[in-house]
């Protein structure tokens, strides 16, 4: 059994080696690893650093295998086995999308428009289209007590943690019989849930959106980002967008809000798409916009469902 050895000569040693590797945060994910095969809170890892306290031999040789995987640019979500999004812990791992921080506030239009319907009186009923690892309908369920949440996702293994992470949060957030946080359906974004057509008050989506040709630059979308979840088919990539603002053109009630992410370049394409969302009977979308992300960039698109002279 190899010999304790010093938190703090750990973490530096950490920090070199994911800082040569090109991490973005060297520091801060060497903490996170250490927390994670020391079981323990990153706020206790920082505080041993300081003082020196020893670490077990076997957490120490467990961490160097992790640092060497993040070295290598697995991300370090698969890694811990969770990614945080707004308030939650969600499950994550191979085989589906690891949610971002930019995500959080295409969730949080989704949460306003929900409570909106909640001050007028009305139970909202909100659905995530292409939901991933289920974190915005997962957000909006937790965030708007009451809500009626559907999440639709089509890939079968991102389907398998989004019930995961259902399950799991659901356990944790209601009494035991209780309906489902989210009603999670397996099938294709653009056609499903035909039975709530015209009664949603919001539709929200987080669609694959990356052009084919459009390779990303960070080794850990790249290569381990599944391939479904990213690239939204056309030469723009938003072949899979337009599906989705035709699916919930036809979900939404009068005067419900859609939420699309798209990437910072997309802003024009996006909102024009959605502009040209319409059916024969005149139903289309009204006051469409782009909305900023945290960093202030055009990260999304949002629009009423209304109704345009012919």
């Amino acid at each position: 059994m190899p010999e304790d050895v010093r938190a703090g000569s750990l973490v530096r040693a950490a920090v070199t080696a994911l800082a040569g590797a090109g991490v973005a945060a060297p520091r801060t994910d060497a903490e996170l690893l250490l927390a994670h095969a020391w079981a323990r809170e990153v706020a206790d890892v920082r505080r041993a650093a300081i003082l020196g306290e020893p670490v077990p031999g076997a957490v120490a040789s467990a961490y160097d295998g992790l640092v060497a995987r993040r070295a290598g640019r697995e991300p370090l979500q698969h890694l811990t086995g969770t990614a945080p999004f707004r308030h939650l812990e969600l499950a994550v791992g191979p085989g589906v999308f690891v949610p971002r921080p930019e995500t959080e506030v295409v969730a949080q239009v989704a949460i306003d428009a929900a409570q909106e319907a909640v001050a007028a009186g009305r139970t909202p009923v909100v659905v995530d289209l292409c939901t991933g690892s289920g974190a915005i309908a997962l957000a909006v369920a937790t965030e708007v007590p009451g809500a009626v949440v559907h999440a639709v996702e089509l890939d079968a293994d991102a389907h398998t943690w989004a019930r995961r992470n259902v399950e799991r949060v659901g356990t944790t957030s209601g009494a035991p019989g209780a309906p489902p946080l989210v009603h999670l359906v397996r099938g294709d974004a653009r056609t499903a849930l035909t039975a709530l057509d015209g009664t949603c008050d919001v539709v929200v989506s987080n669609p694959p959106y990356v052009p084919s040709d459009a390779v990303p630059v960070d080794p850990e979308v790249a290569r381990h980002d599944p391939a479904v979840a990213l690239y939204g088919l056309g030469p723009d990539g938003l072949e899979v967008p337009r599906g989705v603002a035709r699916a919930a053109l036809r979900l939404l009630r009068d005067g419900g809000t859609f939420v699309m992410e798209h990437a910072e370049v997309q802003a024009a394409s996006a909102r024009a798409l959605v502009e040209g969302t319409r059916t024969p009977a005149g139903d289309a979308f009204t006051d469409v916009r782009t909305l900023p992300d945290l960093t202030g960039r055009p990260r999304m698109v949002v629009a009423r469902r209304g109704r345009i002279a012919l």
